[in-house]
C-alpha cells in the first residue's frame, strides 16, 4: 500500500540487468560509450526526429534547469503554471542555472489556458530595458495534479507561444504516462506540437536514475553541452545512464511499465469513488490522485499501514472533522492486490 511516489517504487529488473551488463571492462567516459551511441538513435527513432539532439543526465531537475536555461537569457522570464514542478519542487534551480525569473501563469486544474497564458506574455517586455524580456514557456506534461494536457490544448499554448518569438520546453517527468493515456505517439505530443525540448523522464517509470533532454532545435546543441558541463552533469561514467535509458527503450518497456502504472491507478480511482467521505480533487488521468478526506479517516489509513502524503495538515492533530487532502501516486510495481489491500482498509 506504498503510494506516496512514484520515485519511491523500484527500478525495473531489467534495468538493473543493463546496468549490470553495462559494468564490464572499460568504456569511454563522458558520453562517449558506445552504448550512448544507440540510446541517442532509440530516442530520435522514438520522436521521429532524425536530427534531434539527445543528452542524458541524473534527474529531473537537471534536466528541467539546464534546459531552461540553455532556452533563455539572464534577463528573461520564464513562463510555467502557477504549480509547475519547476515553480514548486526544484529549489529555484531553473532560477539559478538560468538566472532568469519564473512568471507563474494561473490555472484551475494546473493546466494553463491560452487566455490567461496571453495575457502574462503581454504583461511583460513591456517596459523596454527596464523589465524582463519574453523567455520560454514550459509545460508540464502530466501536470502536478494529475491532469494531462491535451494535443490541441499543447498546441494552442505553444502556438501563443511562438507568435510572442517563445521557444516552449516540456517537462515530462511522466511523459510515458501522458503518452499512453492520450494513446499518441511521442512526436505528436512534443515538435509536431510545438515542443521545442523535452525532458523525457525515466526514473519515475522504471529507471533508476535517468533522465533524457530532447532538443530538436540543433542550434541549442552546443550550448546545452557547455552547461551541462559546467554545470556538474556531464558524468564521467556516463555508460551507466546510457545503459539504464537503453533498457528502458527496448521492446517498448518505458510504455508497458506506464501503463501498468496508470491502470493501477485507474483501479484505485475506481476503489475511492465508492467511499461517502472522499472526494476526488481531479478526475484522474494518469497515476496520480489528490483526494478529500476527514483528517481522522486519513489517521485510520496511515496507522492501517498506507503510505501516503498528506498535503495540507498533520493527521495526528486537529478537528477530526476537518477535511485533508491527501495524494496517491501508483508506480509501475504496484499490483492489483496492492490496491484492492488500500480500498479494503479503505471500506473496512
Amino acid at each position: 500500500m506504498f503510494f506516496s511516489s512514484d520515485n519511491a517504487g523500484p527500478a525495473h529488473p531489467k534495468v538493473i540487468e543493463a546496468i549490470m551488463a553495462a559494468n564490464t571492462g572499460y568504456a569511454p567516459g563522458y558520453g562517449a560509450d558506445a552504448i550512448m551511441d544507440s540510446v541517442r538513435q532509440q530516442v530520435r527513432d522514438v520522436f521521429e526526429a532524425s536530427e534531434a539532439a539527445v543528452y542524458l543526465v541524473i534527474n529531473g531537475t537537471s534536466a528541467n534547469a539546464l534546459l531552461l536555461a540553455t532556452m533563455s537569457q539572464p534577463w528573461d522570464t520564464i513562463f510555467c503554471a502557477d504549480v509547475a514542478h519547476i515553480q514548486e519542487d526544484e529549489c529555484n534551480a531553473p532560477e539559478f542555472y538560468s538566472q532568469a525569473k519564473l512568471t507563474l501563469v494561473p490555472t484551475d486544474d494546473a493546466k494553463m489556458s491560452p487566455d490567461t497564458l496571453r495575457n502574462k506574455i503581454e504583461a511583460e517586455q513591456n517596459r523596454g530595458v527596464h523589465g524582463p524580456q519574453r523567455g520560454p514557456l514550459s509545460i508540464t506534461q502530466v501536470t502536478e495534479k494529475g491532469t494531462i494536457y491535451t494535443l490541441d490544448e499543447i498546441k494552442a499554448l505553444t502556438d501563443i507561444a511562438s507568435g510572442f518569438g517563445m521557444k516552449t520546453h516540456m517537462d515530462g517527468a511522466r511523459f510515458a504516462n501522458a503518452l499512453v493515456a492520450l494513446d499518441c505517439s511521442p512526436a505528436e505530443m512534443t515538435w509536431k506540437a510545438g515542443i521545442d525540448t523535452v525532458s523525457f523522464g525515466g526514473t519515475k517509470n522504471g529507471a533508476m536514475g535517468v533522465e533524457a533532454c530532447v532538443i530538436f532545435d540543433p542550434d541549442l546543441a552546443w550550448e546545452f553541452e557547455l552547461r551541462r558541463k559546467r554545470g556538474g552533469h556531464l558524468l564521467s561514467k556516463h555508460r551507466f545512464l546510457s545503459a539504464q535509458m537503453q533498457a528502458y527503450l527496448t521492446d517498448g518497456l518505458w510504455l508497458d511499465t506506464a501503463r501498468a502504472a496508470n491502470a493501477r491507478c485507474a483501479q484505485l480511482a475506481e476503489g475511492l469513488r465508492g467511499h461517502n467521505a472522499l472526494t476526488l480533487q481531479y478526475d484522474p488521468q494518469a497515476n496520480i490522485i489528490f483526494f478529500d478526506m476527514p483528517r481522522s479517516e486519513h489517521k485510520r489509513m496511515l496507522d492501517g499501514g498506507a503510505f501516503y502524503y498528506v498535503i495540507n495538515g498533520d493527521p495526528d492533530e486537529g478537528d477530526p472533522d476537518a477535511l485533508l487532502t491527501g495524494r496517491l501516486v501508483t508506480d509501475w510495481s504496484m499490483t492489483e492486490d496492492g490496491v484492492q489491500q488500500f480500498i479494503n482498509l479503505l471500506n473496512g
